[in-house]
């Protein structure tokens, strides 16, 4: 489980009910829970997109759980030094922790825009000193970032997809590795129930669940609630559908497995 503030409402349910039996939680970024999946150190994780995109062979989905987008999100920003359509040919530096985002944001600019920037791996520091033109910010870090981003010009990358798609965003997806399906599927379907309720409280709960993880950032009780708002985290079938066309955007700037269908637990 990644340990963002945009997973409360689905991993605060999950902490005060005391778990699951038979499942341990490991917390960690985007990145490291994709590598962990993949390497079998995990059995099933919140993971990204792009991730599951890249594995998907090995992995079935959980149902009724992901985090996504239908608009702008808050917390997938590009900060940058100049406006987005001019950064062709400059730096820009990307998180280490989230190939969804980082992805998401080639699409924007060599499909949607035509631009091509350097892409560098690094920090925001790089932005603030002038190193790099631009700087894509994630999670916790980019809605920090944003409280104070005066100066910079800030592009939602959500709502950016959402303009030229029409489609929600979906970041991440809950993965079952296949053959941890397989060996116990009612151990899975248990889970996945699981998850299904807390995310059912969470969103219930929402403005109790905005005071306690406001204090993070920090930012106000409402100010948390408005962004927790703007979060879906089901696969309904219309993000079904964006995810399938994120998949495929990919597969069109080439490297990327073809997926014409996603593999969910029934």
């Amino acid at each position: 489980m990644v340990n963002f503030i945009n997973t409360a409402p689905v991993y605060l349910p999950w902490l005060e009910s005391g778990g699951h039996p038979g499942w341990e939680v490991v917390e960690g970024t985007p990145t490291e829970l994709n590598d962990l999946l993949r390497s079998g150190s995990l059995d099933a994780g919140l993971v990204s997109s792009f991730a599951y995109g890249v594995d998907h062979d090995d992995y079935v989905l959980l149902p009724d759980l992901g985090i996504s987008a239908c608009g702008a999100v808050g917390s997938v920003l590009l900060f940058s030094r100049m406006e987005i359509d001019t950064l062709d040919g400059h730096v820009v530096g990307l998180t280490p922790q989230s190939a969804t985002s980082v992805n998401l944001l080639r699409i924007i600019f060599e499909k949607f825009l035509g631009v091509r920037p350097r892409y560098r791996s690094g920090c925001f520091m790089e932005l603030e000193q002038g190193d790099a033109a631009a700087y894509l910010s994630i999670g916790d870090e980019a809605l920090r970032r944003r409280a104070a981003a005066s100066g910079y010009h800030v592009y939602d990358l959500a709502s950016i997809w959402l303009e030229h798609t029409g489609l929600p965003f979906v970041f991440a997806v809950c993965a079952v590795r296949d053959d941890v399906w397989r060996g116990n599927p009612d151990g899975v379907r248990s889970l996945g129930r699981k998850l299904s309720e807390c995310r059912y409280r969470g969103r219930d709960e929402l403005e109790r669940i905005s005071r306690m993880v406001a204090p993070r950032i920090p930012m106000t009780p409402g100010e948390c609630l408005e962004y927790l708002t703007g979060i879906d985290f089901d696969l309904s079938c219309r993000k079904q559908e964006g995810l399938l066309t994120f998949v495929r955007e990919l597969d069109t700037l080439g490297g990327f497995p073809r997926i014409d269908r996603l593999d969910i637990i029934n």
